[in-house]
């Protein structure tokens, strides 16, 4: 398993990096770095953690992260298949806060950047015109060059400070305390659900795969994630519901039941108190955003 606190991915001689990333799947472990982070998915679907935050991502997903916040882009288990048509792509972006000098940010002109950088501190998902115009520049910063990159990252960033098209990810009250040491576990952890939870998953069983009494487990749980663990697998279950009601025409018990969740009416009511509508509410919902 890879390192949770990587080392920094900028090279000593680079300002920032850019990466194109093209596997199988996005990188399946669980980290932070002190680096900022803004990540474009090209190709691919999966679970997208940021912080307490879950939810699903697809082509297009955009989202920018603060230093040492805990993130993972984690595909669905069908790019694991080595199933050779299935690639996830992607383009990724690193800087650190001082990367235009140790007191730049406290200039006045670089007010609105500052609090950019604030709010990324919790995870922000880009939406709207914003992400097709902040895509365009990322787009733009894999070909440009020497100090046209600089421009173009300034401009990016300069059109995020300036915009309300976004959310904000974790919570208010999330702070990262996980140690470089605990991720392997998180990680055993977010494997084993992204597997397996359209079955029944008990908390004796997880909590053996963390190599921990339940109590201890629920109790370690709720102080990384910030919720408790069923609330955490209750959050997969609507995400992968969300997905299937919006990309497959089949009716709502299926839905229910392929997503893990043993009656139709406790998955109406979960679904509802995640996302403030009903499964067919949001089926419509998205259909109707998707033709306008």
């Amino acid at each position: 398993m890879k390192p949770a606190l990587q080392k920094s991915p900028i090279s000593e001689n680079h300002a920032f990096e850019v990466k194109y990333l093209t596997a199988p799947h996005f990188d399946p472990n669980w980290h932070f770095h002190s680096e900022y982070q803004l990540f474009l998915v090209m190709k691919g679907t999966g679970t997208r953690f940021i912080g307490d935050h879950v939810s699903p991502f697809k082509k297009g997903d955009l989202a920018f992260t603060g230093p040492n916040l805990p993130h993972l882009w984690q595909s669905d288990h069908e790019y694991f298949n080595d199933d050779k048509e299935l690639v996830t792509e992607g383009i990724v972006i690193y800087f650190a806060e001082n990367f235009l000098g140790d007191d730049f940010l406290f200039k006045n002109e670089m007010y609105k950047i500052n609090q950019l950088f604030i709010k990324a501190q919790r995870g922000m998902e880009i939406f709207g015109d914003t992400a097709d115009r902040v895509t365009s520049f990322i787009l733009n910063l894999v070909k440009v060059e020497d100090f046209d990159r600089i421009l173009t990252l300034l401009n990016l960033l300069n059109l995020l400070a300036n915009s309300t098209e976004y959310n904000l990810l974790a919570s208010e009250g999330y702070s990262n305390s996980l140690k470089e040491t605990e991720t392997g576990r998180m990680n055993h952890v977010h494997a084993y659900v992204l597997k397996n939870f359209r079955e029944k998953i008990s908390l004796d069983e997880v909590a053996a795969i963390a190599n921990m009494s339940p109590t201890s487990f629920s109790r370690y749980f709720k102080i990384h994630a910030n919720k408790t663990f069923s609330e955490f697998l209750t959050e997969i279950r609507i995400g992968y519901s969300c997905k299937l009601l919006i990309g497959k025409k089949i009716d709502v018990s299926k839905v229910c039941y392929d997503s893990g969740f043993n009656t139709l009416s406790n998955f109406n009511r979960q679904f509802k108190a995640y996302t403030h509508y009903n499964p067919l509410e949001y089926r419509k919902k998205y259909t109707e955003a998707s033709f306008r």
